[in-house]
């Protein structure tokens, strides 16, 4: 499109000047050959026959640059075409790839939400089991808080029992000591009855024998 303008003239220039030189020769020509006295109409219709050559030749020019450029913009065109084409088909690879991969994420959303779902279960549980476990350490704790009172209240007994218990220990230590020498005269006494025993059982044989004696000797008596 830019050489157009340059070349058109000089081309148009050409064709002028051989459209005239071919006027001339037949304008040469015919005055030699005929006698008609109209020499000035021939070049002018040359000249107006050269110029629209020339037009023709300008415009021809001017089409072919034209389709030329019209080729070359379709070339481009098609270009552009055939690169829009493969980058709506990597588009659309890329569109595919990214269904594909909303697909798997879709999937594993799925599967969170229901883990979540789970966890949220278990954890309502674990709460619930939570809560009944507070509730009992709770009465633990007040069944303890009761026994540290019955313990603590017992410890108060205990002290206050204690001198009771020294006091009964010292009396059972008295009354031990008072059961021993009572034992210890029984064991005495005993002694005593088993010698008084021992002495009777002597006595009564010698009382025995002196019966026996006293009747030997009645018996003797009346013979004298």
């Amino acid at each position: 499109m830019s050489d157009a303008p340059d070349s058109s003239p000089a081309k148009t220039d050409a064709s002028v000047s051989v459209a005239s030189k071919t006027d001339a020769r037949d304008s040469a020509d015919v005055s030699t050959n005929t006698l008609v006295p109209a020499p000035v109409r021939i070049p002018i219709l040359a000249i107006v026959l050269g110029v629209l050559a020339a037009v023709l030749l300008v415009t021809a020019a001017g089409f072919w640059i034209k389709i030329g450029a019209q080729g070359t913009r379709i070339v481009e065109n098609q270009n552009r075409i055939d690169q829009y084409g493969s980058a709506t088909a990597q588009m659309q690879a890329q569109l595919e790839q990214a269904k594909a991969d909303l697909v798997r994420l879709q999937a594993q959303i799925d599967e969170a939400k229901a883990r979540s779902d789970r966890l949220n279960t278990l954890v309502d549980k674990i709460k619930a089991g939570a809560a009944e476990i507070q509730t009992q350490m709770e009465k633990t704790r007040a069944k303890s808080d009761g026994f540290q009172s019955q313990m603590e209240d017992a410890n108060v007994a205990s002290i206050r029992h204690q001198g009771e218990v020294e006091i009964a220990k010292a009396q059972t230590t008295v009354m031990q000591t008072q059961l021993d020498e009572a034992k210890t005269d029984t064991a005495r006494l005993q002694t005593q009855l088993e010698e008084s025993r021992t002495n009777s059982a002597a006595l009564q044989d010698k009382l025995g024998k002196a019966e026996e004696q006293i009747a030997q000797l009645q018996q003797v008596r009346p013979k004298n």
